[in-house]
């Protein structure tokens, strides 16, 4: 099992990486397919016509998380790692009032978003909770291709065929090369024994197999740049964010008087939990509002790292640059346990599998920047996974606001102290890590539909009388 801590850590938009990014990669894929990447319907002739039908959690919140925008954008050419968001409004504005694409390397293409965009609300597919079916016809109505993709989280997308014949994993990392191809955390555990190597140095050794040395370090420092752009931007705005609630962006305020508090000596000593919570909130407010993030793993929980990265640097002794990176490779390994083992979707296994494997992700980071040996990483992990089991995900109108802004700095709060108490230790304990992320599956498996972001229950049904 190997994936990339540049999957795992990847730039986007908001609000959501499974309901935005993901919609957008799809239809990027399926215009790729149009260019001569799969095979047409025998007979038909060239396509003319496109449309595209939302399934499951990516209808019924799909609003609350734009994912038309998204699939639109996508057909239009954007990508969510290089969108411009002026030209997007532009490019959507002219397809709103002409009906009609014009896709790089293919001909003119109707899409009128009114009609050829629609919600199936019923049963979602087979597959995921996340389905998305994208079908281009020719001018005499005929079909001429089709396809179905899932949204399996924290953006990425499969077709219907990858998700029911996955590769080989196994020979696929023995061909690649890797040279620690842990694909647990047990066997993480044996590797780093059997070489003294610690968890981070193995994923580095693991990435360079893909990436040479050279450029290795200097793309991970642009993840942290890319992560702490982020928390500033959410600092240093204000405002409504969009999309009905009214929710009104706090990060700014609260920074403000921390800072405000900072050297007065009248601070009380878990002030530290509202430090942690404002970088987190600032990250997803400005995911809510649509803004650039990363992917940590998702979008809906792309405060927890960035913030834990943010407290180390700024309030911890000892931090460093090299802690940094030796944080986020050990959060990508633990990441992608959770991935390849359980799942990273809301929508398939609730928010334990978003913000608790972030806090996860962020623990192990956390344990191994202070120095922790690979058991306390473990340990770490663990902790934080453990102390989410059995999270929901019911955002309130299907919007990543609420709970999902607070629930990052709670996400956050908890990766702290997962990795402070595994550092009291020796790393032994009685709940392997393992065992944990199988848990997860478990529960994610058997929780209500209700409450895997359906916005069909929950908070999302308990608002308040206004």
């Amino acid at each position: 099992m190997f994936l990339s801590i540049f999957d795992i850590f990847k730039p986007g938009i908001g609000p959501s990486s499974s309901h935005t990014m993901g919609p957008m990669v799809a239809a990027e894929r399926f215009l790729d397919a149009l260019r001569g990447g799969a095979e047409p319907e025998p007979g038909s002739g060239a396509a003319a016509h496109l449309t595209a039908t939302l399934h499951g959690s990516l209808a019924w919140t799909g609003k609350g998380h734009a994912t038309d925008r998204a699939v639109m954008l996508g057909l239009l050419g954007h990508s969510p790692a290089r969108v411009d968001m002026d030209r997007a409004e532009a490019d959507l504005a002219r397809l709103s009032e002409t009906g009609t694409l014009a896709p790089e390397g293919l001909p003119d293409l109707r899409f009128d978003p009114e009609a050829d965009l629609a919600f199936d609300w019923g049963p979602p597919l087979p597959g995921h909770a996340n389905g998305l079916v994208l079908r281009a016809f020719d001018a005499a109505g005929h079909l001429h291709m089709q396809e179905t993709y899932y949204s399996v989280g924290g953006g990425f997308v499969v077709t219907e065929r990858e998700l029911s014949d996955p590769p080989d994993l196994h020979a696929a990392k023995a061909e690649a090369g890797f040279p620690h191809p842990f694909g647990s955390a047990a066997e993480m555990l044996a590797m780093a024994q059997a070489t003294g190597q610690s968890i981070a140095r193995m994923k580095w050794q693991n990435e360079a197999v893909l990436t040479p040395e050279g450029e290795l370090g200097a793309r991970i420092d642009a993840i942290w740049r890319a992560m702490d752009g982020c928390i500033d931007r959410g600092l240093a705005q204000d405002g409504i964010l969009p999309g009905g609630l009214s929710v009104r962006r706090r990060a700014r305020a609260i920074h403000e008087q921390l800072r405000a508090e900072a050297g007065l000596n009248l601070a009380q000593p878990h002030v530290v939990n509202d430090w942690l919570s404002v970088y987190a909130m600032a990250v997803n407010e400005e995911n809510a509002a649509g803004g650039a993030v990363v992917t940590s793993p998702t979008n809906g929980a792309a405060g927890v790292v960035p913030s834990v990265i943010r407290y180390y640097r700024d309030h911890c002794v000892g931090a460093s640059p090299e802690g940094i990176r030796t944080f986020l490779l050990t959060a990508a390994a633990i990441g992608g346990l959770i991935k390849h083992n359980a799942s990273i979707s809301g929508a398939e296994v609730g928010c334990q599998g978003e913000v608790g494997s972030a806090s996860a992700m962020a623990a192990a980071g956390f344990c191994a920047a202070l120095g922790g040996t690979p058991e306390q990483v473990e340990n770490a992990a663990e902790i934080a996974l453990e102390h989410h089991l059995g999270m929901t995900c019911d955002p309130a109108a299907g919007l990543v606001q609420v709970p999902c802004i607070e629930r990052n700095g709670l996400g956050a709060i908890k990766a702290v102290s997962a990795a402070s108490l595994s550092l009291r230790g020796d790393g032994t304990h009685f709940m392997p890590l393992d065992n944990c992320i199988e848990a997860m599956r478990q529960t994610g498996r058997d929780m209500s539909e209700k409450y895997k972001e359906t916005s069909q229950g929950g908070l999302a049904v308990n608002l308040p009388e206004c």
